[in-house]
């Protein structure tokens, strides 16, 4: 075997039977099932650190994470190339995760703190859809779409979303740069909210749904989101839309840190 060296993996999961990607000591969680699956194929133990925290119940159809082996398990019999232990390692996981590539990269690469910009996807349901569920929040009352879409223009800041972050956090700061975010409309009966940021607040991007919902219901203006925000208060804001909504969809790096080398679409196609 070689030297050290530190990989970049590609991935994908359905976060509904996990407590969300962390390690948890009561609950199973994504980064234990492939931490432990690495362990059995290379004979390495080593930390698998994500590109974010995603809560319980939350999916990814992106979801970028990155490994230090102590030396290079790849270039030998068992496993001759990268290409071979993806293969492999898939054999070994359940059914829900996926790995799709995997690569060295630079010692300093982190897959957290060089990631430059992230997306996040929910999506909504009106019509009862038994292929929906789990992957899409089922919505039982009517909605003013138009103005739900005209609130999400004044998301679009570079501020404090302290009004979308989970109380007790620990965030060091609580300003964002939300680059886009709208509403599209897939079908009569399915929703799609998308909204790209440099970087997210605990629980925020489910709290901004539960506000736009909101809107949605007719208990707020769509103008009314500028107050939300003005108030930096976690209680002026909406509840948080259900987990199964959501998936992590887009992590996006310096070109010279990872270059993607997997399809936009990975993942999508389900709904």
């Amino acid at each position: 075997m070689s030297s050290a060296v530190r990989v970049f993996f590609e991935l994908s999961y359905d976060g509904t039977a996990f407590h969300g990607w962390q390690r948890q000591p009561q609950s199973i969680s994504v980064q234990q099932v492939i931490e432990e699956s690495i362990a059995r194929l290379t004979g390495q133990s080593t930390a698998v650190v994500g590109c974010g925290r995603t809560d319980a119940g939350v999916h990814a159809s992106y979801f970028v994470a990155h490994a230090q082996f102590q030396e290079n398990p790849t270039g030998t019999e068992k496993l001759p190339s990268w290409a071979h232990l993806v293969h492999k390692l898939n054999g070994m996981l359940p059914d829900s995760i996926a790995i799709h590539a995997a690569g060295p990269v630079g010692d300093r690469a982190h897959a957290r703190f060089s990631a430059v910009e992230r997306s996040y996807t929910y999506w909504m349901h009106t019509a009862k859809d038994p292929f929906l569920v789990g992957r899409s929040a089922r919505i039982y009352r009517d909605l003013d779409v138009p103005a739900m879409q005209a609130s999400t223009r004044h998301l679009i800041r570079k501020g404090d979303f302290a009004a979308f972050c989970k109380a007790g956090s620990g965030s060091s700061t609580t300003i964002c740069d939300v680059r886009r975010c709208e509403l599209v409309v897939v079908s009569p009966s399915v929703l799609r909210f998308e909204i790209t940021a440099d970087r997210f607040l605990r629980n925020m991007v489910r709290a901004v749904v539960g506000t736009v919902l909101e809107v949605g219901y007719g208990r707020r203006e769509a103008k009314g989101m500028e107050e939300v925000i003005a108030s930096c208060n976690r209680s002026e804001a909406g509840k948080s839309a259900p987990a199964d909504g959501l998936f992590l969809s887009h992590v996006g790096y310096p070109q010279e840190i990872w270059k993607r080398s997997v399809p936009e679409v990975v993942g999508a196609a389900y709904l």
